[in-house]
């Protein structure tokens, strides 16, 4: 049987916690952030858990994450 492939975009972009749970930088961050106020941009810092409802989805994209 061949090897499964990881899907290149999504492992950029998600990433797995020490406890095994996927995890995705905020949107919204990238760039023009002088004309968004201070409020907008701390909303948007930091990373986000993603939820159980997409583990299938994640998994299926990427074969190797975590375990």
């Amino acid at each position: 049987m061949p090897k499964m492939k990881t899907h290149k975009a999504a492992a950029k972009r998600i990433g797995v916690t020490g406890s095994g749970k996927a995890f995705r930088v905020n949107s919204w961050r990238g760039h023009h952030l002088e004309i968004k106020s201070s409020r907008r941009t701390r909303r948007y810092a930091g990373k986000t858990v993603i939820g159980t409802e997409h583990a299938k989805q994640v998994r299926r994209l990427l074969p190797y994450l975590g375990k």
